[in-house]
């Protein structure tokens, strides 16, 4: 079975990679980062324009019409650049989930919005610290009013629109589509590790809103959503681990002590080398998560889960070690490793914990061995 990209999907990495480097450089996440915006409006929308907030919606929405193989291939270039821009709460989750739970006539409003990037939308799933059940829902949905909190919301401060997870009436678990421009709602900036990706808290206090789709929603259909957003996370993370492993290989290349470079010592060679290991370990199950993703494999859930482990572990490890690679010089503001170790921290966090994948993953695992006997 052979995973690797076509040559036009190698054509379209080669492409968004020429782009992001002339349009997306470390200045513009240092400018969010620095600034006091959530993120750049001006790449955000030349993304839009370039149509890759638009790929995998259908054409008669709008969309490209094209397939998750492409949307990875996006995604880990906006890994490697960390661009700061909502795309993976706008297109890995609020798109999915309206073509995934959504009426004809929510698609036909919603998704032609967020194919141009006119709409950016987020899906408001957390309450509080710790893993989000279906038990431990709090916000609910009563009489078309949606009331509760939800933190953090990632880029739930700009976001038009948000797909929530509520408790309905009957107990039951609902998707509601809220507009976030009401008075109803109250959003404010919640503090995290990655300013250049911005979160909020969204209190809502009976704000008008729509069920999606045919009302109830089972949790493992949720979950599945997840597991769907898990595989392009996993990509961009993928990205954020190579780019860091180029950076720390530069670096190591072009840093002199006592006479040669650092990158000819032994103990920055296995830096570099337990670097590459785990990033092509990673880059064989994200593989592994497109596919299964792309085909709608009964085993995705076995294949998000190992992707989103190994490229988190990834992607931490070459964010910490590139920061080492670069001494006491990589711990400065100056420098640009900071960008790489904050998004691969908060990227962590993103969808539930590296342990809550972990669990998914040996479930998934149990889950198989039983059907196989």
């Amino acid at each position: 079975m052979n995973f690797e990209f076509s040559e036009e999907q190698l054509m379209l990495r080669e492409q968004a990679r020429g782009f992001l480097s002339q349009e997306s450089p470390p200045s513009v996440t240092r400018s969010v980062l620095d600034g006091d915006t959530h993120f750049d409006a001006n790449l955000w929308q030349k993304v839009a324009e370039m149509g890759w907030t638009a790929t995998t919606i259908p054409e008669e929405y709008g969309g490209l019409g094209l397939g998750y193989y492409e949307l990875a291939i996006i995604a880990e270039e906006l890994g490697r650049s960390v661009a700061p821009i909502p795309f993976s709460s706008s297109v890995y989750l609020a798109t999915e989930a309206i073509m995934a739970f959504g009426s004809s006539a929510q698609k036909n409003k919603w998704l032609p919005g967020l194919a141009s990037g006119d709409v950016i939308g987020t899906l408001a799933l957390s309450e509080r610290s710790g893993r989000t059940t279906a038990e431990n829902l709090s916000v609910t949905l009563e009489n078309g009013g949606v009331s509760g909190t939800k933190t953090p919301v990632a880029d739930g401060m700009i976001a038009n629109i948000a797909v929530v997870a509520c408790r309905g009436s009957a107990g039951h678990v609902q998707l509601a589509l809220v507009d976030l421009a009401q008075d109803s709602v109250d959003r404010t900036t919640v503090t995290t590790l990655d300013p250049s990706r911005g979160h909020g808290k969204i209190i809502f206090t009976d704000t008008p809103a729509e069920v999606l789709g045919d009302g109830e929603v089972s949790w493992s259909a949720l979950e599945a959503l997840l597991d769907r957003a898990a595989v392009l996370m996993a990509w961009e993370q993928l990205g954020i681990a190579d780019m860091a492993l180029e950076q720390a290989c530069d670096y190591a290349k072009q840093r002199f002590a006592f006479g040669r470079a650092i990158g000819s010592f032994q103990a920055i060679k296995h830096k570099l080398a337990g670097m590459y290991v785990k990033n092509s370990l990673a880059r064989s199950n994200a593989y592994h998560g497109v596919w299964a993703l792309a085909s709608d494999s009964d085993s995705l859930q076995l294949a998000a889960s190992t992707a989103r482990v190994a490229s988190t572990q990834a992607s931490l490890f070459a964010a910490q070690e590139n920061i080492q690679t670069h001494g006491g010089m990589g711990f400065t503001w100056e420098f640009d490793c900071q960008f790489y170790y904050r998004r691969a921290k908060m990227l962590s966090l993103a969808l539930g914990s590296e342990r809550h994948w972990q669990n998914r993953l040996v479930s998934a695992l149990q889950e198989s061995h039983a059907n196989a006997a």
